[in-house]
């Protein structure tokens, strides 16, 4: 099952999930924070990395492909690729 939070954090985009993940790591390392509290940024962590991981994952399934593909084919089905 999906939570709010977890949809929340696959919503992101991945500099803001791991820009979001820097700072839940800066405050569990900065410590003060209750035992509630350090679950709840804990949780919100594991989230916001398996978002970061399936944005990775994505990439390297696209470049693979891009790198598979034969010369000329792949990109210019990209409009972000360069010369497009």
């Amino acid at each position: 099952m999906t939570s709010k939070t977890d949809t929340e954090a696959t919503a992101l985009g991945y500099e803001q999930a791991r820009d979001e993940l820097i700072e839940v790591v800066r405050r569990l390392e900065a410590g003060g924070t209750s035992l509630e509290e350090s679950l709840a940024l804990w949780e919100r962590g594991e989230e916001l990395a398996a978002a970061c991981r399936r944005w990775l994952d994505g990439a390297r399934a696209r470049l693979d492909a891009a790198l598979a593909a034969p010369d000329g084919e792949g990109a210019e089905d990209d409009p972000d690729a360069e010369g497009a």
